[in-house]
């Protein structure tokens, strides 16, 4: 009985040795079953793109995820990824994605193991690839034993930057001013196309003068007529505009009617009638002047009016 019981006990550890490296031989995986990395190019430089393809073949059940752009790629950096469509064939299939990749290490040797995730339910495996390494190739030249390393020289002196144009300061400002004086226009539009009118209408008055006065003296040295005719038209064209009528086609009768038979405009014409019409310009010398100042006089008093009427404070 003692002997039963002195190699049973060695026997139980060898049963449990061989049982849990049989559990460990099926839960391990094996490395032909592993994704896989691996750089298209040897070496790389700082800065320099380079390509790198992760494969991975397994079953076809399962659902298999590859690493984006929230993975961590260290020590490079991912510029961008392509994939490829998943290839079955004689019951395996394959899922190959090319990663663009660059680095900013100065690392000789720079590794890169990434992970592929595999579903299954609600578990996820995480399966990481084979390790790959791609070599630094630097571009300058090593420093050589007993040399002295350089040091850089700080230069903080400013240097001149050309002025520029500021744009959106200059637009923010005329769309200020453009609403301020929107809104001025606006609150005083009334007021401001009063005093436009005003002004128009002064020079306006201020032409008239000038021009009849010239056909005036005009007149006076040549004894023409057409030079009376001229002036009284102007008179007509003026009042006209002055004060938006249509006397400039109207008859002297008419004109006089218009005017409810202001006796400064009914003498005036009927006397400019009888020169022009009558040709008693040589009989009537004396009463030629007195033709222009009454029109001339009229005109001042309809001016006088108007203003008025476009400035009632001051009426």
């Amino acid at each position: 009985m003692g002997n039963r019981v002195a190699w049973v006990g060695p026997l139980l550890a060898v049963l449990l040795l061989l049982s849990g490296s049989t559990a460990y031989g099926q839960t391990a995986p094996r490395t032909d079953t592993l994704p896989r990395g691996r750089f298209v190019q040897p070496t790389v430089r700082v800065g320099q793109p380079i390509r790198y393809e992760l494969t991975y073949r397994h079953a076809p059940n399962l659902e298999v995820i590859f690493p984006d752009s929230t993975a961590s790629f260290a020590p490079f950096e991912l510029i961008r990824r392509s994939y490829q469509p998943t290839r079955t064939r004689q019951g395996r299939s394959l899922d190959r994605t090319v990663y663009l990749l660059r680095t900013f290490s100065l690392d000789p040797v720079q590794r890169l193991r990434l992970p592929v995730l595999v579903l299954r339910g609600r578990d996820t495996l995480t399966v990481p690839a084979l390790p790959d390494s791609v070599q630094l190739t630097r571009t300058a030249a090593p420093l050589q034993p007993g040399v002295p390393t350089p040091t850089l020289r700080a230069n903080v002196q400013p240097l001149p930057i050309e002025a520029r144009f500021n744009y959106p300061y200059w637009l923010a400002g005329f769309a200020v001013l453009a609403l301020v004086a929107g809104g001025l226009v606006l609150g005083f539009r009334k007021g401001l196309r009063r005093r436009y009118q005003r002004y128009r209408r002064r020079k306006n008055h201020a032409y008239f003068l000038t021009q009849y006065a010239r056909h005036i003296e005009r007149f006076e040295l040549s004894r023409s007529l057409t030079n009376m005719e001229r002036a009284i038209t102007l008179w007509k064209n003026y009042l006209s505009t002055l004060e938006n009528n249509s006397i400039n086609s109207l008859t002297t009768r008419e004109i006089v009617a218009h005017y409810h038979h202001d006796p400064r405009v009914a003498q005036a014409l009927h006397l400019a009638d009888r020169m022009i019409y009558g040709n008693q310009l040589m009989e009537e010398e004396t009463e030629s002047p007195l033709v222009f100042d009454l029109l001339r006089e009229f005109a001042e008093v309809r001016y006088q009016a108007d203003e008025r009427s476009l400035n009632p404070a001051r009426g």
